[in-house]
């Protein structure tokens, strides 16, 4: 079974070549994946699932990082005129993007596919040297780009749906495919979670198009090692502090600082002692704030991260980092509000699928497999997923599609060899095969 899936696989190849151009080239950001959730939508229709989309794939106010209701309306009207399709565009409005697909093949578990589908806020290089300028499907979306292998992604996510329904006769459980929105940020799994749809899951998987490196050499498939973790727990968080303004030349002492507040804030979130032995990360990464220099400024924001190796660090980072931004807020007679703008668990995998992964791979496939102790040093919104499926008593797994790549992942110059499509396609088919054999 697993030599066909590999050649079928293969056969794909070039029309799931020509989907990931076409979505690399109407690249949309995270919650307006429009163009691209209708798109999916309608193949993963024709195809025999049974779809959700719109309000049905994601808790809508679980939603994090949401774009302005402009930001929304407008690209709505840019999808429209795009090539979106007409029957599943409307459900996408308001930012209720991604897309579940389900197939029952009658009694027996129930596999879980993450997709992540959405771009990046970078500009793509504009030269010959770069593979999608060159062949002209370069991003049409200024200041946006996939550049972090998402397009791939998705037509992975389309490949394995044509496979596996293909082969649903052979199957004996649930495939539930998920393209996922907004994973940039890590905005977008959580309000999936908290819709319901890893309860009931047995196995999850997910996969990312990664640079091979030189330590794994030019292989396919990495493999988290026994206790190695996915991705760091995190949490985003946008302050905006509220003070009172006044001539600051005139009348200093009738106003109230926000931007002294939000310095403040930054100083000693940088001095938050860490948690023990446990790896713990802070960055404030923006601040903006005032109006002149002779005015006491009223309003500043400021644009934070925390990250930990456990979610157990990465909460007390966060708990530190609520009562500094409060305390230097009430310390110049400022109040300040928090937002949460994205948040991730940490990503540890189930060894035992880990291994049924490698050993698919491997024997049954052909592939090139090694064994790394990271495949990422950020973080990754799965872990939500791989989380919830474990607490059921579950199995998720996290797999790394190594590829030769120009440039790393989140540069404009990133690109992939597109045999990883068929690669990942075929992955995702045989493991969940051997699943639900």
């Amino acid at each position: 079974m697993d030599n066909s899936i590999k050649s079928r696989a293969q056969a794909l190849l070039p029309e799931l070549t020509a989907i990931r151009r076409d979505f690399h080239h109407y690249a949309e950001p995270g919650w307006l994946e429009m163009r691209t959730s209708s798109i999916l939508a309608r193949r993963l229709t024709e195809l025999g699932y049974e779809v959700l989309t719109g309000a049905d794939v994601c808790k809508g106010d679980a939603r994090m990082g949401l774009p302005p209701e402009e930001t929304l309306s407008a690209h709505y009207e840019w999808a429209k005129q795009n090539g979106a399709d007409a029957e599943f565009l409307p459900r996408m409005a308001g930012g209720f993007t991604g897309v579940i697909a389900t197939l029952h093949c009658g009694e027996g578990p129930t596999v879980a596919l993450r997709f992540d589908i959405d771009a990046l806020g970078v500009d793509e290089a504009e030269d010959a040297s770069h593979l999608p300028y060159k062949e002209g499907f370069a991003s049409v979306m200024p200041g946006v780009m996939h550049a972090c292998g998402h397009d791939g992604h998705a037509a992975i996510g389309i490949g394995t749906a044509t496979l596996l329904a293909g082969m649903r006769d052979e199957l004996h459980g649930t495939v539930k495919l998920i393209f996922q929105p907004a994973e940039e940020g890590v905005r977008g799994a959580k309000s999936i979670v908290d819709a319901g749809h890893l309860d009931g899951v047995d196995y999850a998987l997910a996969a990312h198009i990664l640079p091979a490196g030189k330590a794994a050499g030019l292989v396919d498939i990495g493999v988290l090692k026994d206790g190695a973790q996915g991705g760091l727990a995190t949490a985003k968080l946008d302050v905006t502090f509220t003070g009172v303004p006044a001539h600051a030349g005139l009348a200093p002492q009738e106003g109230r600082n926000a931007l002294l507040a939000a310095a403040t804030a930054v100083l000693n979130l940088h001095a938050i002692p860490r948690f023990g032995n446990t790896p713990t990360q802070i960055n404030a990464g923006t601040l903006h704030a005032g109006t002149g220099r002779n005015v006491v400024c009223d309003s500043a924001k400021l644009e934070l991260e925390v990250r930990g190796q456990t979610t157990e660090a990465n909460e007390y980072m966060l708990r530190r980092a609520n009562e500094i931004v409060q305390a230097a807020a009430q310390m110049h007679g400022c109040t300040c509000e928090t937002r949460a703008m994205g948040s991730a668990a940490a990503l540890v995998c189930t060894w035992p699928l880990s291994e049924r992964v490698e050993g698919v791979c491997r024997d049954g496939l052909g592939l090139r497999v090694v064994r790394v102790g990271a495949l990422s040093g950020g973080s990754e919104d799965f872990a939500y997923m791989a989380e919830r499926v474990q607490q059921q008593g579950g199995q998720a797994a996290y797999i790394g599609l190594l590829s030769a790549c120009p440039a790393a992942n989140h540069n404009s110059r990133f690109d992939f060899d597109e045999q990883a499509l068929a690669n990942g396609a075929a992955m995702f088919t045989a493991v969940t095969a051997s699943l639900l054999a």
